[in-house]
């Protein structure tokens, strides 16, 4: 016994089935009625059983028609609940997002992109993975994730396709009451002369801060390193010394009620980019995201002081 049937034959028989006769369901599937009747023969040949007992009037189900019936109806319903998942995988409504970013940009830069995205994606399972700015990036390279949205400022990244979207700029963080509150900008001098909360080595910001201090002739004076920006915050509040931070770490610290300044001589930003690999191409859905956060500047979405969409 073959039972390598068709879903095509399978409609068939439901067809016939329903309708009670090879005329009836012909009319329903607008199909010649003698083409039905050999489907349907072709099937019972393949079960080794009949399906249906011809009368004069109507066709009638066997218990093994019935049995089938169902089986086929189940099957039927199946297979077309898949090609309706597949037809919302290929537009972009159905499957699986994985985003790597930073702590900084997870919590500040894309809540409203993500919220935007799932209201036109509802379908879609949207991953968003925080981890350190060499974390994120080997993540996209060995595959684990879709796509990153990350700091690249300096960064080497020859072999990833990058897209900057947003750029932040570096501001001084200070105490209530300190003498920078009085100033319009800080310079990188000024701030050096202060005792200073360091962010450790391991942290994109510590990579920029020694950029920019460098570039200004001079280094700060580090009174506490730390690696979390909220206990950055904390060591500023209780006026152990100043820090200096990007714009989308401000409203990170709005807890601890620091102030801050925008930091210039030199102007140092940080740019944010959308990082995939380009030889890997990538599903709807992961495009679609994409694309919400390349055209996020075009739908007003809000960014933070110091903080620009390119």
């Amino acid at each position: 016994m073959r039972m390598d049937l068709t879903v095509q034959q399978l409609r068939v028989v439901l067809a016939v089935h329903d309708a009670g006769s090879f005329t009836a369901a012909a009319e329903v599937l607008v199909q010649a009625q003698s083409s039905l009747s050999r489907t349907v023969l072709e099937v019972e040949r393949r079960l080794g059983v009949a399906l249906f007992e011809r009368t004069t009037r109507r066709l009638e189900p066997t218990a093994e028609g019935r049995e089938f019936v169902a089986i086929a109806r189940s099957t039927v319903a199946a297979f077309d609940a898949n090609l309706r998942h597949f037809a919302g995988f290929l537009d972009g409504q159905r499957g699986r997002v994985r985003v790597a970013t930073l702590p900084s940009l997870a919590a500040i830069l894309l809540p409203s992109i993500v919220s935007a995205y799932q209201r036109d994606h509802p379908g879609v399972r949207l991953s968003i993975e925080d981890a350190l700015a060499a974390e994120v990036l080997e993540r996209v390279r060995a595959g684990e994730v879709d796509l990153a949205v990350t700091v690249v400022s300096g960064e080497p990244v020859d072999d990833l396709d990058v897209t900057p979207v947003a750029a932040d700029r570096f501001c001084c963080v200070f105490p209530p009451g300190h003498p920078f509150e009085a100033a319009a900008e800080v310079t990188w001098t000024e701030l050096a002369a202060e005792a200073f909360i360091a962010f450790d080595r391991t942290t994109s910001i510590r990579r920029h801060l020694d950029r920019a201090f460098a570039e200004a002739s001079t280094r700060p004076r580090n009174a506490v390193e730390a690696r979390n920006i909220s206990a950055v915050a904390g060591l500023v509040a209780a006026g152990l010394g100043v820090s200096a931070v990007p714009g989308l770490v401000l409203p990170l610290m709005t807890f601890a009620g620091v102030r801050h300044r925008p930091l210039g001589d030199p102007r140092m930003e940080r740019r944010i980019a959308v990082v995939r690999v380009p030889h890997r191409p990538l599903a709807p859905a992961a495009t679609a995201f994409r694309e919400a956060i390349t055209q996020a500047s075009k739908y007003g979405i809000p960014l933070p002081a110091e903080t620009n969409w390119l």
